[in-house]
């Protein structure tokens, strides 16, 4: 019998990922050496696993409601699909995979109800407090909200994972005031850190030069964009949302598709260019384009997103090796590299579920609905103060400066509710209406 790595079971600590230095493991808030058999990027994985975080991502939305379908995905499930992708491509490049699943099922932790739509609507409100951005928002999760450690003093060091762990979490590595200009000239809305969360930003940022993201941030991107790219299409199709057909039939729907893809995913890309892609795609022998909802369509449509993942990354793992060779690729010493074609392809996918899904103008009333309920539940608990809070967020109310410190509280508590329960929450505080559960 053998334990991690084919270790005999209490065998002493495994042997570490060659590429990572001590400093890569340090914790914001020092903790005393642990007799274990796991590693410190083990450690940080369980704690982000067993985090209230992660197991509300169970009930927000990735691109329906997850009481919509039961198909249908939901934030938890993918991020575990991120980091099954993450985590086998990272190692392949030598990262440790510990790190890069840490980083991929952390990636998600900081959106609010409703998905993309509910961060928007979250920004909006948030104007004069620095803004709501999901990514910046995982940072306070792992760093401040969740309750694992707290420093003498009695803030809180969140998760207190490593230094590495951190860093690899964090997407966009720039407060709002330094995002970067995006091809357009324009300033771009995403973000990783608050101001008020500027301390810990700056200690595992500590030596990077710049706004380089890390290799295994870089891995997690990629990740997730392969995710979603094929299972989102998946989801729509086989949820009857359409077919992937009449891309090929109907030229007003490959126009329509291309002409998404271009203004959602790449402004400055020749719609030929997206239009090659697509036909790239299409010409793959895996390529379903009708569903008919048989076992075998269902499984021909698993095999098309199993294939297609594959491509993707087998594409971005040999054009990284043939770049920065054979030597372990970790923390700052490399890039992911992705061919031109391939991200017009992932591009393409991401088009096509924007087209038919996204897009939807039977949604559209679905969507302005949710930022309502959004924006009025901010504004009763601003109003009402701690009232309403839960006591950890009102104890946080209790100890905030000034109004937009306090705006920052009722933010936080927002964005973790679940999609249900900001619903739950709106009409019982908003409307003063029961709010009946049904149990079966």
């Amino acid at each position: 019998m053998f334990g991690p790595a084919g270790r005999p079971p209490y065998a002493g600590r495994p042997a570490e990922t060659p590429g990572y230095a001590p400093r890569d493991r340090d914790r914001w808030l020092p903790e005393p050496p642990k007799s274990s058999y796991r590693s410190d990027f083990e450690r940080d994985r369980a704690r982000v696993l067993h985090s209230a975080g992660l197991r509300r991502l169970g009930a927000k939305t990735q691109v329906v409601a997850p009481d919509a379908d039961d198909f249908a995905r939901t934030r938890l499930t993918h991020s575990l699909e991120v980091a099954q992708v993450g985590r086998e491509l990272g190692r392949s490049l030598g990262c440790d995979p510990d790190l890069v699943d840490t980083a991929c099922l952390s990636h998600d932790l900081g959106h609010p109800p409703f998905g993309h739509n509910g961060e928007k609507a979250l920004d909006a409100i948030a104007e004069e407090a620095g803004g709501f951005e999901g990514n910046a928002q995982t940072l306070r999760l792992l760093a401040r909200l969740e309750q694992k450690k707290l420093f003498s003093d009695g803030t809180s060091a969140g998760l207190n994972l490593t230094r590495a762990a951190l860093d690899a979490a964090c997407k966009y590595p720039w407060t709002r005031e330094n995002a970067p200009l995006r091809p357009d000239g324009t300033r771009s809305r995403k973000f990783g850190v608050y101001e008020d969360d500027l301390p810990v930003f700056r200690w595992f940022r500590e030596g990077v030069p710049g706004a380089r993201t890390s290799m295994e941030a870089q891995v997690m991107d990629l990740a997730d964009d392969i995710s979603y790219s094929v299972h989102d299409v998946e989801d729509g199709v086989v949820n009857a949302a359409f077919q992937l057909k009449w891309l090929d039939t109907v030229p007003e729907h490959r126009e329509r598709v291309v002409e998404t893809t271009r203004q959602w995913y790449l402004p400055v890309t020749d719609p030929a260019e997206i239009e090659a892609g697509l036909a790239r795609l299409e010409a793959t022998d895996v390529w379903v384009g009708e569903m008919d909802g048989s076992r075998r369509a269902l499984a021909a449509m698993k095999d098309m997103t199993s294939q297609l993942i594959g491509r993707f990354s087998t594409a971005a793992f040999d054009a990284t090796r043939q770049v920065f060779g054979n030597d372990p690729l970790t923390r700052h010493n490399a890039d992911v590299v992705v061919p031109a074609e391939t991200e017009v392809e992932i591009a393409v996918m991401k088009g096509i579920a924007a087209a038919y899904v996204m897009t939807s103008e039977q949604r559209q009333p679905l969507y302005a609905r949710q930022r309502e309920v959004l924006a009025e539940l901010v504004e009763l608990l601003d109003t009402t103060g701690e009232k309403y809070l839960d006591p950890m967020f009102a104890h946080d109310w209790r100890e905030a400066d000034d109004d937009a410190a306090r705006r920052r509280v009722v933010l936080d508590q927002v964005a973790s509710l679940t999609d249900s329960t900001a619903i739950e929450w709106h009409h019982t505080l908003v409307r003063g209406e029961t709010f009946t559960r049904v149990w079966i």
